[in-house]
């Protein structure tokens, strides 16, 4: 009988959107067959992946500083007599910078694609065999999810992200998006529909449907009839999807919205600036009344509907008039969360070479005055949800004994005291106390018995 292969330790480090979450937990399900298995530290991997994000400059810049402590690591390592590391960069930064991380990093082993990584096996033989071919970079995403089958998933808890658009053809001119993830590519729906069966099966309970566009998802009927399927299938009780674009935000969708509960009142809708200068020159194709129209129509349908957003500050020739514009919009839409950026040049995109370039401490008075209104309505938003109750989905235990984390409807984080055996369960939770990252509260029914 012969004996088991030895487990090889694999290591992913995640910088970046949800797009990249989901990427690397297929990375890990397409090596596992190779005897890989995940660790949760660097030290003594056999195999490490950087899965990077090409968004901003300063993200680009953490991956090298993070490549020069593996190389020292992997140094270290071999100088004492221990196995050689493999380094491998995926994600966006491979896509948009391959054989500049060659040169400038030679201990990296190998560059792979957002689109490519279904290779990594063969990617990883070949560099065990001769250190050969190091750079996997070329788009052909039905190729990938043609490859990853949906019975390899391995999911790690009852939520799950799952891709069913990538790429983007808005080309905004602050973003590289459409260079590193290529042109817009939608699943076909049985694709989807098949995976989303199996994670159910596997007791998922919510799924977030992904997609730089997730609304552009082009499948028969878009994504509102896609949505319609994917809560007919048993066990899945709770839908959500990110990150959409207004111009995509079409009639059937927020139909959708108000017809089906397990599709949950949260709304992640970047609109970028509130000044339409701006906003043109972004290349967005919405106008800030165009968003605030929307933002009406779509809450006709669901009232209670939680809006998050994006917001970029100090874009090239962005005025006092323009910031003040942005401010404006946030107060009349109210926002339950938001995520906001300063400006940042990213190499070859159109903003980069854009007159007027802001200077930096401009960007940090705007940023700290805009997280301030922010700040305020995310606070305000929580607070209103005291002395509600609220079906929270219980996910993992909580830093404290007897206590359970999950999510509201409104992807607000929920502590309270509950049995380890309600994690997987949907429980009325009476919210007590609010923060401006989470909500505490008490189960609002008597337990059944064990």
């Amino acid at each position: 009988m012969s004996e088991p292969a030895p487990t090889k330790r694999l290591f992913i480090k995640t910088y970046g959107c949800q797009m990249n979450v989901y990427d690397s937990e297929r990375m890990a399900d397409v090596l596992s067959p190779l005897g890989y298995a995940m660790t949760q530290t660097p030290e003594g991997a056999d195999l490490v992946v950087l899965n990077t994000c090409h968004i901003r400059e300063k993200a680009t810049e953490k991956v090298y500083s993070e490549l020069g402590r593996l190389k020292e690591m992997r140094e270290e390592a071999l100088a004492q007599g221990g196995a050689r590391m493999t380094i491998a960069v995926a994600g966006c930064v491979a896509q948009a910078e391959g054989e500049e991380i060659m040169r400038r990093q030679p201990a990296v082993d190998l560059v792979v694609g957002p689109q490519a990584y279904h290779q990594l096996p063969e990617l990883i033989a070949r560099s065990h065999r001769a250190r050969g071919e190091r750079l996997s970079a070329n788009f052909a995403p039905e190729e990938k999810f043609d490859v990853l089958a949906p019975t390899a998933r391995r999911p790690t808890g009852v939520t799950a992200f799952l891709t069913v658009q990538e790429g983007c053809d808005k080309f905004c001119t602050f973003c590289v998006v459409p260079y590193t993830r290529g042109g817009e590519y939608s699943r076909p729906a049985e694709a989807i529909l098949a995976e989303a069966r199996e994670l159910a099966a596997k007791g998922v309970r919510e799924v977030t449907l992904l997609g730089q566009n997730v609304n552009a998802y082009a499948g028969e009927g878009g994504l509102a009839a896609l949505v319609r399927r994917l809560a007919k299938i048993e066990g899945l009780d709770r839908i959500r999807y990110t990150t959409s674009h207004p111009r995509d935000m079409d009639d059937a969708l927020i139909a959708a919205h108000g017809d089906l509960a397990e599709l949950m009142p949260y709304l992640h809708l970047p609109v970028q600036s509130g000044s339409d200068r701006i906003l043109k020159a972004m290349n967005r194709a919405h106008t800030a009344e165009s968003y605030l129209r929307l933002i009406e129509k779509i809450r006709r349908v669901r009232p209670d509907i939680a809006v998050s957003g994006d917001f970029i500050v100090g874009f090239p020739g962005e005025r006092d008039s323009d910031f003040e514009a942005t401010l404006s919009l946030i107060r009349e839409v109210g926002y339950a969360t938001a995520f906001s950026f300063k400006y940042s040049r990213r190499p070859g995109t159109p903003a980069a070479a854009m007159p007027g370039q802001v200077a930096e401490v401009v960007k940090d008075e705007r940023l700290a005055r805009l997280n301030v209104l922010l700040d305020e309505q995310a606070r305000a938003f929580n607070a209103a949800q005291v002395g509600r109750t609220l079906p929270v989905l219980f996910e993992r235990k909580g830093r404290h004994p007897g206590q359970l984390v999950g999510r509201s409807p409104y992807l607000q984080a929920v502590h309270a005291l509950a049995p380890d055996r309600m994690i997987g369960q949907i429980v009325p939770v009476r919210i007590e106390e609010a923060a401006r990252m989470s909500l505490s509260g008490v189960l609002a029914q008597e337990l059944e018995p064990a």
